[in-house]
């Protein structure tokens, strides 16, 4: 099977992203929303980070208006589904609201199409139970930012079909991304490695072991990694954080994954990171 027209449900970060990566590698997208304002936002988002590629020289101006001409807005999840190959999800990590998500499309999606979700740990096989086509459901997970990280998790469910998942990588691959299997364990395997060292950075600020910023460098400095655990946790922002903090913690029943004090405090708080312009650091 080939992927010749997707729809992406939810345009946030990780949605509009994926959209960019899907209408830039010349597929059409449906960009579905709740409202046509956050649309347009997605597509302004979209708008801004093809211009900054511009003038990298990365691609051209021509190549620019080409993508944005491949994406289209909806604000009718229905109507947006009812002629693609492909659905991906990407709306908050609630599962409640990607079952319903889900329950629509199951309903309006083509019998052929594949059923995607970009989840960061929530079971895919819990996910496709609720479709009347499990083995037509994978997990697509990218990663941020989406047109420059490379990696993409395909998590098979425990009903997912093997043309499935080989059709999945091939579209990976066609937008120059690496796929990589994973199991459907909570998780997967990048945030179930991330988010308990994320965790346990915030354990340290908890317990005065050090600052935010000092624990960031020893990370950098000692560990060669780019960005620090808590500058990170701000990037992703805090509240999807703990809420994969909770998806392992109630996955795996074990203490290990228990989420930081803090981290619930400062989600509480409403200090998210990046999006609200406060967490572990401060932001314009």
């Amino acid at each position: 099977m080939n992927i010749k027209k997707v729809a992406v449900i939810g345009g946030g970060t990780m949605g509009n992203g994926i959209c960019h990566v899907f209408a830039m590698h010349g597929i059409p997208v449906n960009l579905v929303e709740t409202k046509q304002e956050l649309a347009d936002k997605a597509l302004e988002t979209i708008d801004k980070n093809l211009e900054r590629m511009v003038k990298k020289e990365k691609i051209d101006s021509e190549q620019k208006v080409q993508t944005l001409e491949n994406i289209e807005t909806h604000t009718n999840t229905i109507n947006a589904v009812k002629e693609v190959d492909l659905v991906i999800e990407a709306v908050p990590e609630n599962l409640e609201l990607k079952k319903k998500v889900f329950a629509d499309v199951d309903k309006a999606a083509p019998e052929e199409a594949i059923l995607a979700t970009n989840t960061s740990s929530i079971s895919i096989t819990k996910l496709a139970a609720t479709t009347s086509r499990p083995e037509q459901f994978v997990g697509m997970h990218f990663f941020n930012p989406v047109p420059m990280m490379k990696l993409v998790e395909v998590v098979r469910g425990f009903e997912t079909s093997d043309e499935v998942v080989d059709t999945v990588n091939k579209t990976a691959r066609l937008l120059n991304k690496n796929p990589v299997p994973v199991s459907d364990y909570p998780g997967f395997v990048s945030n179930r490695v991330l988010m308990p060292m994320i965790n346990e950075a915030i354990f340290c600020v908890h317990e005065g072991v050090a600052d935010p910023e000092d624990i960031d460098d020893v990370m950098k400095l000692g560990m060669a990694h780019p960005m620090g655990p808590l500058r990170l946790a701000d990037f992703i922002g805090l509240d999807v954080c703990l809420d994969i903090m909770n998806v392992l913690y109630e996955g795996f029943k074990d203490p290990k994954y228990r989420p930081c004090p803090l981290l619930v405090k400062m989600v509480d708080a409403g200090k998210l990171g990046d999006k609200t312009g406060e967490g572990f650091y401060t932001y314009d």
